[in-house]
């Protein structure tokens, strides 16, 4: 059973009606699922959370642990109303760990302002990039493997980098993850337009990444060349 977050629509001109009903609930979803991260990141930043941060590394393989968990719990229920359930559960998660990003933003004194163009920077990638899927006829599902070599190598340059702590390749990484996943939003709302992808649920968790990874990194870099001290 998939459940249907809008009432049904015409079809349009380039689109099925499958793929117009799981793109429009996938946007739908998406933007509900801002709302528990909001909270997990206010929740967060007034109790001053912190994930082993003592231990970044047991932070960092926690972390994945927990993540991993709740993706395969979505993924197992994408087709019914827990996998909603579990995925603003997830989001909220996301959120909560967000907030340290956040906390060392605030630290600075133009904190707010380095958020909020974080924040816009990242919706403006957005759109353009789903802009981009919903007008073009290319088929960009070809660019997968290709991202996903992109994707291991930087995670196992930031693997590395817990340990060596080197500036310059933490903003390299930054940099490279705001590309790669900026590309995958453009991959993964062509995959949706070109009916590669079916389920809302999956569609959603997907392009919540894309834009959550594209926001964090974007901060980092905005911190790194813009964060003022008083």
């Amino acid at each position: 059973m998939n459940y249907d977050l809008s009432p049904a629509t015409a079809s349009g001109a380039s689109l099925s009606p499958t793929q117009n009903r799981v793109l429009r609930n996938t946007y739908l979803l998406l933007a509900l699922s801002m709302l528990p991260t909001v909270a997990g990141a206010l929740l967060g930043i007034q109790i001053g959370f912190s994930f082993f941060a003592g231990s970044p590394f047991i932070g960092f393989l926690v972390f994945l642990g927990v993540a991993m968990g709740f993706m395969y719990g979505i993924e197992r229920n994408k087709n019914s109303g827990l996998g909603i359930a579990l995925l603003l559960a997830f989001t909220f998660f996301m959120g909560l760990m967000l907030s340290r990003l956040l906390q060392l933003a605030l630290g600075f004194s133009n904190g707010g302002s380095m958020i909020a163009l974080a924040a816009g920077g990242t919706g403006a990638i957005f759109f353009t990039m789903a802009g981009i899927a919903s007008v073009s006829k290319r088929d960009f599902s070809n660019m997968g493997k290709f991202l996903f070599v992109g994707l291991i190598l930087t995670l196992l340059a930031a693997v590395a980098n817990i340990f060596f702590q080197i500036p310059a390749l933490s903003l390299a990484i930054s940099a490279a993850v705001v590309m790669i996943f900026s590309a995958y939003i453009l991959y993964d709302i062509s995959r949706i337009i070109q009916g590669g992808e079916d389920n809302y649920i999956s569609a959603t968790l997907a392009v919540y990444l894309d834009v959550y990874n594209v926001f964090a990194s974007l901060l980092q870099l905005i911190m790194a060349f813009s964060g003022e001290r008083d």
